[in-house]
């Protein structure tokens, strides 16, 4: 099963198996990615970080995993600096990136853009977020987290809380965990639900999801609790921003009925949704999770652009 030379669109466009062997190349780069060791798995290579999007994770752990290999980046970190500004469609400005580099990392507000730039480009295109649709480097690291702590991704209890309706992650995490085989409690305000679409997706599978609206009885069965902020910047009607605003927010006394080893876990950045205060517990795993996007993006990188295992 190998990735070399392919996109990565969607965290579906990975097999069970092959999500697998990503996590543990990713768990063989560890010390790679916290400099103990240096990798050349990229040498001479050199990845386009095309971000029309605001980013700070993302693009800056693509950024460390490409030179932690060895590689090098060239960044497009405001579109308005580009000649999109003057018109160039995304098509042409992806045509043109792959004059200039091996692979794309591309994030961009509408959804279906990196299928868009993959029929573009004759180069690898990794999909770094594109609008409300997919976010699958995401979920590699998510699973990462979640492995790491339980030593796998089958049989647990994981609560999506939050925006379920405009936070990609969760689109992505739900269709990986489901493949693993973990139930899925869906909790957060009514007009955030998970769309349609992809609760249809859910039942193909045959996934084990179900709703728990009351926040305190969710939190008290899960060994995950996934937490993702409002997606304002998706929001077509600022009214019904306004409305959902503030509704619901992790703090240590939410936490007083978890299980001893549950992890509280979000994307970044977080504002408002988890206190302060939850970092100084241990249930807190979201800077770990930040982290370990910089190993598992050397590890697909590594695969995508050397072939390789990662790590060896």
């Amino acid at each position: 099963m190998s990735l070399r030379g392919r996109d990565l669109v969607s965290i579906r466009d990975l097999s069970r198996e092959e999500i697998t062997a990503v996590l543990d190349a990713a768990r063989r780069m560890i010390p790679l990615a916290e400099g103990r060791k240096s990798g050349a798995q990229l040498r001479g290579r050199i990845v386009a970080m095309a971000f029309f999007e605001p980013s700070t994770r993302t693009r800056l752990s693509f950024e460390s995993a490409v030179q932690r290999l060895g590689g090098s980046c060239i960044t497009i970190a405001d579109a308005g600096a580009t000649s999109i500004r003057k018109g160039e469609s995304l098509y042409d400005t992806i045509r043109m990136l792959t004059s200039y580099a091996d692979a794309i990392v591309l994030r961009h507000p509408k959804e279906g853009a990196a299928r868009l730039a993959a029929r573009a480009s004759d180069r690898p295109v990794i999909n770094a977020g594109d609008g409300a649709g997919q976010h699958p480097t995401q979920t590699l690291l998510d699973l990462a987290t979640i492995r790491e702590r339980f030593g796998t991704l089958s049989g647990l209890r994981v609560v999506l809380f939050g925006d379920l309706k405009f936070g990609r992650t969760v689109h992505s995490l739900a269709y990986a965990l489901a493949l693993f085989g973990s139930e899925l409690i869906l909790s957060g305000p009514e007009g955030l639900r998970l769309p349609a679409e992809h609760r249809a997706e859910l039942a193909q599978q045959g996934a084990k999801v179900r709703e728990e609206p009351d926040a305190a009885a969710a939190i008290r069965e899960a060994d995950v609790l996934y937490v993702t902020r409002i997606q304002k910047e998706r929001f077509p009607d600022e009214a019904e921003y306004r409305r959902v605003a503030g509704t619901y927010r992790i703090d240590a006394k939410s936490l007083e009925g978890a299980k001893k080893e549950m992890i509280v876990m979000h994307p970044l950045p977080r504002v408002g949704e988890i206190a302060p205060e939850v970092d100084a517990t241990p249930h807190a795993a979201y800077f770990r999770q930040s982290f370990l996007a910089v190993p598992v993006r050397m590890a697909l990188l590594a695969a995508i652009l050397a072939g390789g295992r990662g790590g060896d």
